[in-house]
């Protein structure tokens, strides 16, 4: 039993995961690290989007593992039919790599929650389900600095700020200190980071956190960051 496993808890719900992958030795490899572990449920299989979206309406996951490639309806709008379901939707974690920049900010403004490397670690994989299945969203540290970057870019249309009406709004509804944990989000900070950087309690900035997600209308904190840079309320380096 992994490392991982002897941590997860002995009580409390079990995360329910689907997996869409077109290839089938990559989803039972999937399964085989998932389904040691005493929280973790696999409820489906999905080779290719449109039946990633169909199995998922059927199933109830909290998570949907997603590839991005696959036959017919790819994964990108398999999120975004899945995410578009609503409040109860599954978080979505996606499977990225550095060398497909144009599919990582596709997925983001599709609505994914999550992005994992990879050639990351079983033990990433799981802690990344147990992260979303929490209602948190995920961005490893990594796609965090690609995301920056991009932004950072002259003449990018990735990085261009166009804020609405709407937005102007809904951030006039944002208190000083929230605006604080809004920027500190853009930087990719955890709960913890946060904390200290502001010299609050974590029970705070989680708080602090959850109403700032409710005032903007996001979903997590990786929506969070995409909000921040594409309305110009952070820039890199600044």
């Amino acid at each position: 039993m992994s490392a991982a496993a002897q941590r997860a808890p002995d009580t409390g719900p079990t995360v329910r995961v689907l997996l869409a992958d077109d290839q089938h030795l990559v989803r039972t490899g999937f399964r085989v690290i998932l389904e040691v572990e005493d929280d973790i449920e696999v409820v489906g299989e999905a080779a290719d989007g449109e039946r990633a979206v169909t199995m998922t309406r059927a199933t109830r996951p909290d998570v949907v593992l997603m590839d991005v490639e696959m036959p017919g309806m790819d994964g990108l709008e398999a999120t975004r039919q899945i995410v578009a379901d609503g409040p109860g939707a599954p978080a979505v974690l996606i499977l990225t790599t550095f060398d497909r920049d144009d599919y990582l900010f596709a997925a983001l403004r599709a609505g994914a929650s999550g992005f994992l490397l990879k050639n990351g670690t079983p033990e990433e994989l799981i802690e990344a389900i147990r992260v979303l299945a929490r209602g948190d969203g995920l961005l490893a540290p990594e796609i965090t600095r690609r995301v920056i970057s991009t932004f950072a870019r002259p003449g990018d249309p990735a990085g261009t700020a166009h804020r609405g009406p709407d937005a102007d709004a809904a951030l006039a509804e944002l208190t000083p200190r929230e605006r604080e944990v809004l920027m500190l989000l853009a930087a990719g900070s955890s709960n913890a980071e946060i904390a200290t950087a502001i010299h609050l309690g974590e029970a705070t900035v989680k708080t602090h956190v959850s109403r700032v997600l409710a005032k903007l209308g996001l979903r997590d904190r990786v929506q969070a960051v995409v909000f921040a840079y594409e309305n110009g309320v952070v820039r890199p380096g600044g």
